[in-house]
């Protein structure tokens, strides 16, 4: 019998998914103001620290709009294809996830190769700090999770394209958090995975240093498939 990984929510997570769902099912309405942070943690009986880090979460994936001095308000989500290329992560389906990985494919095995070719030595030094938190972070699901995403990031900037990094600076803050939730269903709850993970990291980045470009695309084609796979063996990515 195949055995479910499952990782264990934080109370903030549990209040953003409840939040979430009061926006799906029109509890909360575009443009309506939220509960004070005081009148949400009575609500939900939990802290206010709880319902400050939710609210921050539903920020970074743009449910929500905190304006200080005012409150919480609701966004008005727009699903026109042409003003959000990657839907918000809260509604993101299966077939969502597929696409993100297909983007991912393109995207940064291009830009792995293009690094290969043009980064310095400043950047070399830079991808080399990020490689040695993530082998400190073997065992820390959050460390990882950020040394990960600093990664992939720092070689985009290794590439020296401005237009690649302002195109990915413009949706990253949605393809950021939705690789680190599809990771955190399976990718850090073991350590073997989190060796793993290392181990492919350090082989991009040892194709970038030694300037091989077709090395460092296929390496970076490697990890992004084998990350898609273990993803997608889990049963948590929603349909």
């Amino acid at each position: 019998m195949a055995i479910e990984h499952v990782r264990p929510k934080k109370i903030y997570e549990i209040v953003a998914e409840r939040i979430t769902e009061m926006i799906k099912n029109g509890e909360v309405s575009p443009g309506e103001r939220l509960a004070s942070v005081q009148q949400l943690a009575e609500d939900f009986n939990v802290g206010r620290s709880a319902i400050r880090e939710a609210l921050s979460a539903l920020k970074a994936v743009g449910l929500v709009e905190i304006k200080q001095g005012e409150g919480t308000f609701v966004k008005k989500i727009n699903h026109d294809i042409a003003a959000n290329v990657i839907p918000s992560v809260a509604f993101m389906k299966q077939e969502d996830v597929r696409q993100l990985f297909e983007i991912r494919k393109i995207v940064e095995t291009g830009a792995a190769s293009l690094a290969a070719l043009n980064h310095t030595e400043e950047d070399l030094q830079q991808i080399e700090n990020i490689i040695d938190e993530m082998k400190r972070a073997v065992g820390d699901g959050e460390l990882g999770e950020k040394a990960d995403v600093d990664f992939h990031m720092a070689i985009v900037r290794s590439t020296k394209n401005e237009m690649l990094l302002k195109l990915l600076e413009t949706v990253s803050d949605t393809m950021q958090v939705a690789m680190r939730e599809a990771r955190k269903l399976f990718l850090y709850t073991e350590s073997d995975q989190m060796q793993k993970l290392y181990k492919d990291h350090l082989e991009i980045f040892e194709a970038i240093k030694s300037k091989d470009s077709k090395k460092a695309y296929d390496a970076m084609m490697k990890h992004i498939v084998d990350v898609e796979k273990s993803v997608f063996q889990t049963k948590g990515v929603s349909k």
